[in-house]
């Protein structure tokens, strides 16, 4: 059977959202908002899987909604709001607890990854944040999910879910509804190759909000004379710029520079390795510097005079929040009566 169109994300309020966040996410976002019905949610309830500092999180959560804002997401549009606001995302969380396997949960690699070596320490919304996750998804029948690498496994979980439940309440779904499956099998929604932006220090790790050192991301609310020191300071190596792609094994911080300049500038890579193929760093990183101010300080910018109004960020929040619920209500409401509990 067919579902509504409807694409769900979601980021986590767990600090600064960087220049990866950007490019690998949120500057793709309002491309969709046009062709799909679109929710973007605060994922709060995820947040503290880690322990967070309360008023840390109730900053970082309006963070994320003026970052959303900034990259050009209409809240008209979109329904823009937090996980917490809306019950029926941990109502069906429980139910998909009891539908996942163990099995499912061990497979899960970003549980070990996170966890480390303490795993006996770590908590258990952790161990069990891929079936919340599905619960995000499914409790709109969202049918599709921008992901990146780093969550395709738990958006294969969300379809396994999704499966098992249509499969195990077959026949009661059958008589109530007249359908073969209640739930869709959401599909990753990937539209040209994937931003992957790492360190500035190291090319090898994947720029990270929670790195130790600042210089090592560009973040989106860094301004315009912090974000050309930062790619001054970037890490290079003494050789030029290679006259093609294979020119860069070896050179991850190459590498990295001139995959931000494509994005950035929203070229293929290879054309950008033949604009300036054999030119000096110092010369590409002025050319970068330029293009990274003019592109990001606008949204920048967009962004910390967002983040100077929280009473306008809360309410865009809580009208998201009321029109998110208005969605899923009637969809737990169903799921809770084909699953048999008295009341639904």
């Amino acid at each position: 059977m067919s579902f509504q169109e409807r694409v769900f994300s979601g980021v986590q309020p767990t600090g600064a959202l960087t220049l990866g966040n950007y490019l690998g996410a949120l500057s793709r976002f309002a491309d969709y908002q046009d062709k799909y019905e679109c929710l973007y949610c605060v994922v709060d309830m995820h947040a503290i899987t880690l322990w967070q500092d309360p008023k840390e999180l109730h900053e970082n959560t309006l963070g994320v909604t003026a970052a959303y804002l900034a990259s050009g997401l209409d809240p008209a549009k979109n329904i823009i709001f937090n996980q917490s606001q809306v019950a029926a995302h941990a109502e069906m969380a429980w139910v998909f607890n009891c539908v996942t396997r163990i099995g499912w949960l061990n497979r899960m690699t970003q549980f070990k990854e996170k966890a480390g070596k303490h795993r006996e320490n770590a908590s258990a919304g952790l161990y069990v944040y891929p079936s919340l996750m599905a619960a995000d998804i499914l409790v709109y029948k969202a049918t599709h999910v921008p992901v990146g690498d780093d969550q395709k496994q738990h958006l294969e979980l969300a379809r396994d879910i999704a499966q098992k439940f249509n499969h195990d309440f077959a026949d009661i779904i059958r008589e109530r509804t007249n359908l073969e499956d209640f739930f869709p099998q959401p599909e990753p929604l990937i539209e040209g190759p994937a931003m992957r932006v790492m360190s500035l220090r190291d090319g090898s790790k994947k720029m990270s909000k929670s790195d130790p050192s600042d210089n090592s991301r560009i973040n989106m609310d860094d301004d315009a004379d912090t974000i050309a020191q930062k790619i001054r300071k970037a890490k290079t190596d003494p050789e030029p710029l290679p006259d093609e792609e294979a020119g860069f094994e070896g050179r991850p911080e190459a590498e990295n520079l001139v995959g931000i300049y494509a994005a950035l500038a929203q070229e293929p890579k290879l054309a950008v390795v033949d604009r300036f193929a054999g030119a000096q760093f110092s010369e590409f990183k002025k050319d970068l510097t330029e293009l990274a101010v003019t592109t990001l300080a606008p949204v920048s910018d967009e962004l910390r005079r967002l983040k100077a109004d929280p009473g306008h960020l809360e309410s865009v929040l809580k009208a998201g929040s009321e029109r998110a619920e208005a969605i899923a209500e009637p969809i737990m409401k169903e799921t809770k009566a084909i699953v048999g509990f008295v009341g639904a």
